[in-house]
C-alpha cells in the first residue's frame, strides 16, 4: 500500500506540467473521489472507522481511491486532503457525512491543481484556462447529492426558452419546482415580464405566516407540503439558501411530521 507523497502522486517521478497534465491529474483523482463516495461507498464508510487515528482520503490520478494516514513529512510534497474524516463518520447521518467528505475533497481537487500551477509558473491565461476545465465539470459535492443531474435539467429547460424575448418570462415558464422561488428571485425591474394571470395570483396571495399580501420587491417561498405562500423573511429563509432547498417545508408542516413520528 502506498502512503503519504507517493499515495497523492506528488513525489518526484510524477510532476505534471502542463495545463492538460494538470487537467489529467484532477480528473483522476477526482473520479477516485466520486468512487469511492458512490460504488465503493460501502467499503469507503467501512475504512472511515472512528477508533481509528486521524484519516484522509486521497484520490490518485489512477482513478483509485485510498483512506489513509497524512504524510508525515512536514510540510507534505503536495497539499493534505481533510485530516479526521473518520470522526465525523458517525456523529451525523451517512448522507450528510458523505456530502461533507465530498465537500472537502473538492477543496482539495483544487488545492492541488493550482499548487502544480504555481510549481511550474502557470501564468494569468493558464490559471484561467485551467480553471475553466474544472469548472466545466460538476463538483464531487454535485454529484454525490444529485445535484448535478438536477442542474443538468434544469439547464436543459432554460435552454428551451431561450427564444423568449423577456428574461423573466423564460424564468416562470420553465418547471413546476423552479416556479416557486421566481418570486425570490424576480428583481423588480423585471415585474413587466409577467402576464396578467400571474399579476392578479400573486396580488391575492397572502403570507401564511404574518398574512400580509404579496409585494412585488419582497422575498416570498412557497411550501411543498400545504403550497402556502410566505414572506422569506417570516421563516427565515434567504434567496441565497431558497436556491438549494429541494423541498421546502413551512415551519408548520415540519412541526407536525415531527409530531406524527
Amino acid at each position: 500500500m502506498e502512503g503519504g507523497v507517493g499515495a497523492a502522486g506528488g513525489g518526484a517521478q510524477y510532476n505534471p506540467r502542463t495545463v492538460e497534465d494538470v487537467f489529467r491529474d484532477f480528473n483522476g483523482r477526482r473520479a477516485g473521489l466520486i468512487k469511492a463516495l458512490t460504488t465503493d461507498v460501502e467499503d469507503f464508510y467501512q475504512q472511515c472507522d472512528p477508533e481509528k487515528e486521524n484519516l484522509c482520503l486521497y484520490g490518485f490520478p489512477s482513478e483509485q481511491w485510498e483512506v489513509n494516514l497524512p504524510a508525515e513529512e512536514v510540510p507534505p510534497e503536495l497539499p493534505e486532503p481533510a485530516l479526521g474524516i473518520n470522526f465525523a463518520r458517525d456523529g451525523m447521518q451517512e448522507k450528510d457525512w458523505l456530502s461533507l467528505v465530498a465537500v472537502h475533497g473538492d477543496a482539495w481537487l483544487l488545492a492541488v491543481a493550482f499548487y502544480f500551477g504555481a510549481r511550474f509558473g502557470f501564468d494569468k491565461a493558464d490559471r484561467k484556462r485551467l480553471f475553466t476545465m474544472i469548472n466545466e465539470l460538476p463538483t464531487i459535492f454535485e454529484v454525490v447529492t444529485g445535484s448535478a443531474k438536477k442542474q443538468s435539467k434544469e439547464k436543459s429547460s432554460v435552454s428551451n426558452h431561450s427564444s423568449s424575448k423577456s428574461k423573466s418570462n423564460s424564468k416562470v415558464k420553465t418547471s413546476e419546482s423552479q416556479a416557486k422561488y421566481v418570486k425570490a428571485l424576480q428583481p423588480k425591474d423585471e415585474d413587466e415580464g409577467f402576464d396578467e394571470e400571474d399579476e392578479d395570483e400573486h396580488g391575492e396571495t397572502s403570507c401564511g405566516a404574518c398574512g400580509e399580501s404579496y409585494g412585488a420587491d419582497e422575498f416570498w417561498i412557497c411550501c411543498d407540503i400545504c403550497e402556502k405562500w410566505f414572506h422569506g423573511k417570516c421563516v427565515k429563509i434567504t434567496p441565497a439558501r431558497a436556491e438549494h432547498i429541494k423541498q421546502y417545508k413551512c415551519p408548520s408542516c415540519s412541526s407536525n411530521k415531527r409530531g406524527r413520528s
